[in-house]
Formats: C-alpha cells, sequence, structure tokens
C-alpha cells in the first residue's frame, strides 16, 4: 500500500500532506483543478471566428465553383469573403460587447446608488437571498453584516448574487474583436489556398480536402478548450462544414447552368 506522509505533532494545518509517494495535495489542485480565464471574451470569439471563417468561406467557395466561372473569379469571391467576413465579425463583436459592457456597467452604476442611499434595505435583500438558498436566518443575517461591511465588498456581491456578474469581468470588447478579426481571416484563408496554387477542378478538390481537414482540426482544437470528446467534436464541425459547402455548390452549380441556358 503507498505511503501516506500525514503532518507531525504540532504541525501547522496548511503543511504538506502526501498521497503516495510523490504527489502533495497542492499539487493534485494545481494540475487537475485549473480553471482556464475566459472573462476578456478574446477566447470565445477565437473559437467562434475561426469556426465562422472556414465554413462561409469553403462554403462561398464551392458555392462559386459550383457554377464554373474563371478562376479568377472564384479567388477574388473568397478574398472578398475572407475580409469581408474578418471586418463584419470584428464589428459585431466589438459592438455586441461594448453595449453589453455598458449595460452590466448601468445596472453596477444603480447597484452603488441603492447601497449608498438605501444600505439597510440591501442588507435585507441580501438576508433573503441567502435564506432562500437554505441558509439558516442567523447565519444569513451574519453573512449579509459581513459582507456590507466594506462598501467594494457590497457591490461585488451584490453584483453577483442578484445580477450574477462579476464586476471586474465585464468584457474586453476591443481583445474580443481583434481576436475575431484575426481567427476569422486564417479560417477563411484556409480553403482559399489551393486556388492560389492551381486552377480548376484540381482546385475545388483542393479545397474539399483542406476544409475537411480543417474542420477536423478546429472541432478537435475546440474539443481540447472544452475539455468534451474531440472525435465527437470534430466530426460534427466535420458535418457542419460539410452541409453548408454541398448546399452552397448545389445552389451555385443550378444557378450557374441556368445563366449559361
Amino acid at each position: 500500500m503507498a505511503a501516506v506522509e500525514k503532518p507531525a505533532a504540532g504541525g501547522e494545518p496548511g503543511d504538506r500532506v502526501r498521497l503516495g509517494r510523490h504527489r502533495p495535495l497542492t499539487d493534485l489542485h494545481q494540475r487537475d483543478h485549473h480553471h482556464r480565464s475566459l472573462q476578456g471574451g478574446g477566447a470565445r470569439a477565437a473559437v467562434f471566428g475561426v469556426s465562422d471563417g472556414l465554413v462561409t468561406n469553403v462554403s462561398l467557395i464551392l458555392g462559386m465553383a459550383g457554377a464554373h466561372p474563371a478562376a479568377g473569379v472564384v479567388r477574388l469571391a473568397g478574398v472578398a469573403g475572407l475580409v469581408a467576413g474578418a471586418f463584419s465579425m470584428a464589428a459585431g463583436e466589438f459592438v455586441s460587447m461594448r453595449a453589453q459592457k455598458e449595460l452590466l456597467q448601468r445596472e453596477l452604476a444603480l447597484e452603488s446608488h441603492e447601497l449608498r442611499h438605501r444600505p439597510e434595505g440591501e442588507r435585507r435583500e441580501l438576508v433573503r437571498i441567502y435564506e432562500n438558498r437554505g441558509i439558516e436566518p442567523g447565519l444569513a443575517r451574519q453573512l449579509a453584516d459581513e459582507m456590507m461591511r466594506t462598501p467594494e465588498l457590497a457591490l461585488e456581491t451584490h453584483a453577483r448574487e442578484e445580477l450574477g456578474i462579476n464586476p471586474s469581468a465585464l468584457g474586453q470588447p476591443l481583445q474580443a474583436a481583434v481576436s475575431s478579426f484575426t481567427t476569422f481571416a486564417v479560417g477563411a484563408l484556409l480553403p482559399l489556398l489551393p486556388w492560389l496554387v492551381t486552377i480548376g477542378g484540381a482546385a475545388a478538390i483542393g479545397s474539399v480536402v483542406v476544409g475537411a481537414g480543417a474542420a477536423l482540426a478546429v472541432g478537435a482544437a475546440l474539443a481540447v478548450f472544452t475539455q468534451r470528446s474531440w472525435w465527437r467534436s470534430a466530426l460534427r464541425q466535420l458535418a457542419i462544414s460539410a452541409v453548408a459547402a454541398a448546399v452552397t455548390y448545389g445552389i451555385g452549380h443550378a444557378v450557374g447552368l441556368s445563366t449559361v441556358g
């Protein structure tokens, strides 16, 4: 049986306790309970950006290729889709996150006003919140008194308990916009690469191959990020990209044939 080391008599509670031969509890916590920082919005924007860039441009390129135009037309459409999509994604992220941040700041300002002018009412409100969560009335009042002791702690507590937000993590719109722009451009560039080196059917097949490989890679990377099944995530991303590309290719082929006729 593996040895278990316990603190010596008189040892401090914070002393290391070892399980087995080499892994202290502090190491277990650091290795097995690490949280990623997702507060700025950049990580979310990056994930959506690369996925949207890939799906959008592989669909656009294959939709154009389905109409059998000149290779330069497909390249132009791919470049236009990359640039327009990247700016659209960045603008959308910035505007939406900025509006959300301003709304949350307004709610925090209202809460701060209430704490300054109606502290007793806010204290009772906090007591009710704790009681509704199953805390005994006496302990709920004690907790509320402790949380209301300083203005900063009171505001943070009411923001978390009433509004469900963290006052120090309202999002970073510019970070999200830059992240979204960059990753969308990367995702959109991948299916365009074959058209920069070849033309016709070979380029279309290249876009399919590159798009499929990129979709699998994006899905697998997302699984690493979320700690979910990598193959499920990869196949889901591939299926989404394939359906979108197939539909737009069919539309492009039909429209192209009817136009020629």
